[in-house]
């Protein structure tokens, strides 16, 4: 899998993508993880990517030409399955879209800054926008990580247990089980007895029971 992340803050990024499980599944081959500074692909002699809104509204606007020359310049070497544009209006992202993104082979993810992009980039350029939720971030770069991470532990090979990622919040529209380590009693607070059993069985339905009943109380509308 490839992800080719456009930003105005490349060394925001730079850390985060080389750092975990990022860089894990880089150093195995699994994921390529670029970055692009979108500074690169203008004519502007400040290096300016942004201008004023037309119909005098307030804040500054990406300018169209060098988004669409980064794109353009990426779409040249390979083939993508999506342009992602990270914008409050967009498809609230969850673990469904995160599994479906994580069997894409190449994904562009725009970050946008300011107070956004010109709207033809999102008409003609972008095929699908992702939201993080209902806020406003300064720019797009945590989101962008936030996706890259998301989905690249979802890569067969790149989690060492795979079944890890596949018992996860969300992967069955549930809320995790609660779960416990060594020591069996810390000041007097014990594990569960049913996990101490070694009974697989009554294991796997104590889990099961837990994961609907945190869900029934933290979030019912998962329920649904």
């Amino acid at each position: 899998m490839r992800i080719d992340i456009i930003t105005v803050l490349p060394e925001m990024l730079d850390g985060f993508v080389h750092e975990s499980i990022l860089a894990r599944a880089q150093k195995k081959g699994l994921a390529e993880i670029r970055l692009h500074n979108l500074r690169d692909y203008t004519n502007d002699k400040w290096r300016r990517v942004d201008d004023y809104p037309y119909g005098g509204f307030a804040g500054m606007v990406m300018q169209i030409e060098p988004i669409d020359r980064c794109i353009s310049a990426l779409k040249a070497e390979r083939e993508y399955d999506d342009v992602i544009y990270v914008t409050p209006d967009g498809e609230r992202f969850d673990q469904r879209i995160a599994n479906g993104m994580s069997l894409q082979q190449n994904l562009i993810i725009l970050c946008g800054h300011y107070k956004g992009i010109d709207q033809r980039v999102r008409d003609h350029l972008i095929t699908r926008e992702i939201s993080m939720g209902d806020f406003v971030l300064t720019g797009g770069e945590l989101a962008a990580a936030a996706i890259a991470d998301a989905v690249v532990r979802l890569v067969p090979g790149v989690i060492s247990d795979d079944q890890s990622a596949l018992s996860d919040c969300f992967q069955d529209n549930l809320l995790a089980a609660p779960i416990y380590t060594r020591p069996a009693e810390y000041k007097g607070w014990k594990v569960p007895d049913i996990l101490l059993s070694g009974n697989e069985a009554k294991v796997k339905q104590w889990e099961m029971d837990q994961a609907m009943e945190r869900t029934r109380r933290l979030r019912p509308d998962l329920l649904k």
